[in-house]
């Protein structure tokens, strides 16, 4: 099961959090998911150089908090905060709602499952060997001192007529362990040769996760 599921959506209550937070019955919710979409969609466009990895959406009645974690908080923000502001206006434009919008920096990007993938699907579309590009982060990420990195390319590699499978694999990485602090993340590369797939599994160290924060061990279980 732990090789066949999100390990993300897998593990929501136990060491995970939502994506979104809000509640709607059944009239509203087809309408504010779909809301939802463009929203991170909007701002993963917008902000396409600047190493968004997770976009966290909340809502109070007629206001929408946007939470940016990105690995460049500067970019986003912009010169004297007009970027932001912009982003701002636009998804007011769209949602005809009240935005207000937090940055978070992601303190160590080569260990974020999320923008290893991007990471490696922007050097794959720049003719980068896909061997190269997929050790290289291993690397990078085992130096950081995760437990363990596991990368999955799917697609006509190195331009072959037919598609295949290649995954490299260090450390531990226990899929089947709930309990375990997995982060997982998906990119796409653009080739000549046509799309290939990137998925990017990251055992992390085990610390206390948001809906965990503030309990006892076993009140999360109960």
């Amino acid at each position: 099961m732990g090789q066949k599921t999100n390990p993300i959506g897998m593990r929501v209550t136990v060491n995970k959090d939502w994506r979104s937070r809000w509640f709607s019955g059944k009239k509203g919710f087809g309408s504010m998911l779909v809301e939802d979409l463009a929203i991170r969609n909007h701002v993963k466009k917008v902000l396409e150089t600047a190493g968004v990895c997770d976009v966290r959406i909340e809502r109070y009645a007629n206001r929408v908090r946007v939470r940016i974690h990105t690995a460049r908080p500067g970019i986003v923000i912009g010169r004297k905060g007009q970027d932001i502001e912009k982003i701002r206006s636009d998804l007011a434009a769209m949602t005809g709602k009240e935005i207000y919008i937090e940055i978070i920096e992601v303190k160590d990007p080569d260990a974020n499952a999320q923008l290893v993938a991007e990471s490696i699907a922007l050097q794959m579309s720049r003719r980068v060997s896909f061997r190269r590009a997929m050790k290289r982060a291993m690397k990078i990420a085992m130096d950081l001192g995760v437990d363990g990195i596991k990368i999955r390319c799917c697609g006509r590699l190195g331009g072959a007529e037919l598609s295949r499978v290649e995954w490299y694999k260090e450390g531990k990485i226990p899929l089947h362990t709930l309990r375990a602090n997995i982060d997982y993340g998906f990119a796409e590369a653009a080739t000549t040769a046509g799309r290939i797939g990137i998925k990017v599994w990251i055992c992390k160290k085990k610390e206390e996760s948001e809906p965990t924060k503030g309990r006892k061990p076993d009140a999360a279980y109960a």
